[in-house]
């Protein structure tokens, strides 16, 4: 069984949660929360994982006993603890008195469960779920494969949602080209401010690995580097900065204790505030800011404006080291529109080596 007929199999649980009221945008969501745990189960009884970064009584082996009610209520306490870090435990002094206590002290689980909740109703449904993963040949999947599960997963909800859900997901053909292009090397740091679901972050580091063995031929503190601060993202939807710390983390890319995407707006303080990168790799969202979370609200920029991509593309080569170099996304106004537009493609012509357009097909 190759990962694309892991990645329909499990596409096709979605039938479950639609019984149970769950509407296609909540698909993907609510799936990962259950099967993040089934596969930091399965890297770490393969020995890929130095320690089970769940704590005892929040792990698969946890829920794939039980039934009924006490299953659903068992998954909701679980959800519950792995967002607030505390759960409810029988006092040892008094047995008829419960008391919270501290399970979870990781930061990065933490910002992965953030505010996790499940909206499944029916206990059967649940168990079905549970069953149906516990039936997939784990043993199948190479060791990057769980990664490139979780992300064909991603692909497929992007391609078959009606709902918006493509706004995060870059084809995954376009980012391996733009990677190629940037020629990314271990050591430098790499940036995406308007990540998604960590698509070019993981396509750099997967094109690094492909030069080093798996960082096998770093030094120690080099391969530390590459694991915790070669890479930093930036997504404003908390929904969709879950499913890049998830992605991230299966793919063996931890960042700071905020994870590889930090929560927040790059056209906001968040994004002033991003150390210089020595590439940028995006595909930023388009449009005009509307207010809200995505207002452009810095003040830093040297041609303030309401148009979304010419502020991002500022950021952009801004935030580039001397001698950094970016592949970016963008509509076709960027290269004509007048005002603004005009005076920024002359900053980035005056500051920046320019070398290559390339018009995407229509519907790209």
């Amino acid at each position: 069984m190759n990962n694309n007929d892991i990645v329909q199999k499990l596409w096709n649980l979605c039938d479950v949660l639609r019984d149970d009221g769950i509407n296609y945008s909540d698909y993907v969501t609510e799936l990962v929360l259950l099967l993040f745990l089934k596969m930091v189960h399965e890297k770490t009884e393969a020995g890929l994982l130095n320690k089970h970064p769940l704590p005892e009584g929040c792990r698969w082996t946890d829920l794939n006993n039980k039934d009924g009610l006490v299953l659903l209520n068992d998954y909701k306490d679980i959800l519950l603890a792995l967002s607030t870090g505390k759960r409810k435990v029988v006092d040892p002094d008094d047995p008829n008195k419960l008391v919270e206590k501290v399970v979870v002290t990781d930061p990065l689980i933490l910002a992965i469960y953030a505010d996790a909740q499940t909206r499944l109703r029916e206990p059967r449904h649940l168990k079905q779920l549970i069953k149906s993963l516990d039936k997939i040949d784990w043993f199948s999947i190479t060791k990057d494969g769980l990664g490139d599960l979780y992300e064909g997963l991603l692909e497929k909800n992007a391609n078959e949602t009606k709902s918006g859900a493509g706004q995060y997901f870059t084809p995954r053909e376009l980012i391996d080209s733009m990677v190629r292009c940037i020629k990314p090397n271990p050591g430098e740091v790499i940036q995406d401010p308007a990540a998604g679901t960590a698509g070019f972050l993981i396509a750099a580091d997967h094109y690094m690995k492909g030069l080093s063995d798996d960082y096998m031929d770093l030094k120690p503190k080099e391969a530390d580097f590459q694991k915790n601060k070669a890479f930093v993202g930036v997504e404003l939807v908390p929904s969709t900065r879950r499913l890049a710390l998830m992605n991230c983390l299966l793919h063996g890319m931890e960042g700071d204790d905020e994870g590889v995407v930090h929560l927040g707006n790059s056209l906001g303080q968040v994004g002033a505030s991003l150390p210089k990168a020595d590439i940028i790799l995006a595909n930023p969202p388009f449009g005009n800011a509307k207010g809200g979370d995505a207002s452009i609200t810095r003040d830093d920029l040297t041609f303030p404006t309401g148009n979304k991509q010419l502020a991002f593309l500022q950021h952009i080569y801004r935030n580039l080291k001397p001698g950094g170099r970016a592949a970016v996304v963008l509509p076709d106004n960027v290269l004509f529109e007048a005002g603004v537009g005009k005076d920024v493609r002359s900053d980035l012509m005056d500051k920046c080596n320019l070398h290559t357009i390339l018009r995407l097909p229509t519907g790209i």
